[in-house]
């Protein structure tokens, strides 16, 4: 005997609903990362990567600074620092790459490239979280990855080295994102985001000195934005993995691209080839499959816990 309609319906509607704002916090952040990119193509006419990097970080603490007012010093208790501080290492790895392509690879082809970061995250999840992936998710994620090689075309006299570079910072951002969700059993998003942010900038701060020159001009505004619509999509970030599984909200960030590569149009006169055209229709048509059957197992998964035997004694 199934348990009392009710019941099962609020269970469901209170599923939907977590899921509707883990989706929404989600296409926030692909947004704020979008415009983070601009600012940081913007910079680059005067300072070297791994400077806007630091600057990002710096200004992104400063903007997160009323986290901390707002929830005081108790906020950073915490057991798992040498969690965080292997996952800042690993990200700001992955960011020095990321910030590496987006001034040296054409805008979209950098972002895109970065979406094969829900491909990695997929296979991460089964080895580190315990996630079931079956055949028809294993084959597109196998996809994915043809639409990376179509992108990066190996082998071809257009190939640019720059895109290993990239490729790096997508893997890299995929064992942040497991990272992130192992940390967010436990974690407060705001917690995960000041922590961040704190170790973020000393890390960023020794590779930026080698390259170090004073910003002038509009620079400053292009970095002070950078950090603010940088802080803005990692709160996004934390609160939408915080909702919902890994690899089922990664690919909606993909939304990224179209935007990047419209703002890239109009700000940089940047067009997007038919080679990364392609490529990014394959990812997003892997990313989307992804998604899809994440969102059945987690169905399945509420079905199954309303109508289990406990349920039933009720």
């Amino acid at each position: 005997m199934s348990g009392p309609p009710d019941t099962i319906t609020s269970s469901g509607q209170r599923a939907r609903s977590e899921l509707l704002r883990a989706v929404g916090y989600m296409v926030c952040s692909a947004a704020m990362f979008a415009c983070m990119a601009v600012m940081i193509r913007l910079a680059s006419s005067q300072l070297h990567a791994f400077e806007i990097a630091f600057f990002r970080n710096f200004f992104g603490f400063v903007f997160a600074l009323p986290l901390l007012m707002h929830h005081g010093m108790g906020i950073l208790k915490t057991d798992k620092l040498s969690l965080y501080v292997g996952r800042c290492l690993i990200g700001i790895v992955s960011m020095l790459c990321g910030f590496y392509a987006i001034v040296h690879l054409p805008l979209a082809k950098a972002v895109t490239i970065s979406y094969s970061t829900p491909l990695f995250v997929t296979i991460l999840a089964v080895l580190f979280l315990g996630e079931m992936v079956r055949l028809r998710r294993w084959t597109a994620v196998g996809l994915g990855f043809i639409g990376v090689l179509v992108i990066m075309r190996p082998g071809a006299d257009t190939f640019d080295a720059n895109t290993l570079v990239a490729l790096t910072a997508a893997v890299l951002s995929a064992i942040v994102a497991i990272s992130i969700k192992v940390l967010s059993r436990t974690e407060k998003p705001d917690a995960i985001v000041l922590w961040t942010t704190m170790l973020w900038v000393p890390l960023s701060l020794v590779p930026a000195l080698f390259v170090w020159t004073w910003p002038t001009g509009w620079t400053w505004a292009w970095i002070v934005a950078a950090g603010f619509f940088g802080t803005a999509g990692h709160m996004f970030w934390t609160r939408a993995l915080k909702r919902g599984d890994a690899s089922m909200l990664t690919p909606i960030s993909f939304m990224q691209v179209p935007i990047v590569a419209v703002l890239a149009w109009w700000l940089f006169d940047e067009t997007v080839t038919a080679w990364t055209a392609v490529g990014a229709a394959i990812i997003f048509v892997a990313n989307a499959y992804i998604a899809h059957r994440e969102a059945q197992v987690a169905s399945r998964a509420v079905t199954d816990a309303d109508i289990s035997p406990e349920t039933q004694k009720r």
